[in-house]
């Protein structure tokens, strides 16, 4: 982990999960996000402990496990220390396994529960601009991803996206990443082109990206999800099961997939399923005891 100045008082601690670190006159500072779990976390305290800073507030972007994972170590550590995030993350981070939940369908299976994740969220950010010490920061929604994300514009122009946008690197990796809500993330993704900020900072992505990168990153972005719309609309020439679109899928772009990897794409084939049977291009009927899609 690697802490590096972005701005001003705006910092980021480079990671698997990036986190901000804004910084105040009196050594306080403000975390956004804090990562998967209580090593994580021990490791982002001994990078602020050696520049004696203090974490006053916490802002997460959204309620995964690898943004919200160090909360209750903070929390514990510095008693007083205030977590905020938006009226939708805070249901679930105060409610962990809503998260798996959503993701299977079901009581989840013990590979996909992230235990001791539940922290208070003590301020909801629903203004569009809220103070922290009596400077302001710009809180954007950016849903999508998952529901309630939101983005942070710190004074110094620095903009922290959450996972509202991808790495080329990420997109090269997982070539389908989690997605919530299609038609949320290609507004999202086109809102992100028109936020005023010099710099910006990706959750999972080593360098800052620049106001002209991010440009061409949201159109990364997009055309990867057209790529992958356009993917599924050509496999539903036939009536095919959500299952076997992900294994067609998957055997086309080389899927690499294990038991939590296979639930989050299969997760995402819902939500282009969705999008596909709202724009009306595609429709369903159950035959034998399988749910068949076709165009």
């Amino acid at each position: 982990m690697e802490y590096q100045k972005i701005n001003g008082n705006t910092n980021v601690i480079l990671g698997p999960t990036n986190i901000g670190v804004y910084t105040f006159k009196n050594k306080n500072c403000i975390l956004i996000d804090t990562g998967t779990g209580k090593s994580f976390a021990k490791r982002i305290d001994l990078l602020l402990e050696e520049r004696d800073l203090k974490p006053k507030y916490i802002i997460n972007t959204h309620h995964h496990e690898d943004h919200t994972g160090g909360n209750g170590y903070f929390l514990e550590k510095y008693p007083g220390v205030i977590i905020n995030t938006s009226s939708a993350c805070k249901v679930f981070v105060e409610n962990p396994m809503l998260a798996p939940i959503l993701l299977y369908g079901a009581n989840p299976v013990r590979a996909l529960v992230h235990k001791g994740l539940s922290t208070e969220i003590h301020r909801v950010l629903e203004e569009e601009i809220e103070k922290f010490n009596d400077e302001k920061f710009k809180i954007i929604k950016l849903n999508g991803h998952c529901p309630g994300q939101i983005a942070i514009v710190t004074p110094d122009k620095v903009c922290f996206l959450g996972d509202s946008i991808f790495s080329k690197e990420t997109i090269e990796k997982y070539k389908i990443p989690y997605l919530f809500d299609i038609a949320e993330s290609i507004e999202s993704l086109k809102l992100i082109k028109t936020i005023d900020a010099d710099y910006f900072v990706i959750s999972h992505c080593n360098y800052i990206i620049s106001k002209e990168e991010i440009k061409e990153l949201v159109d990364l972005n997009l055309n990867n999800i057209e790529t992958f719309r356009n993917q599924i609309l050509e496999i539903l020439d036939s009536p095919t099961t959500r299952e076997e679109i992900l294994e067609n899928l998957s055997l086309f772009n080389g899927f690499d997939m294990g038991f939590k990897q296979y639930h989050l794409n299969n997760s995402t084939i819902g939500s282009f399923l969705t999008y596909l049977h709202n724009d009306k291009l595609i429709d369903y009927y159950v035959e034998n005891g399988k749910l068949y899609y076709y165009r």
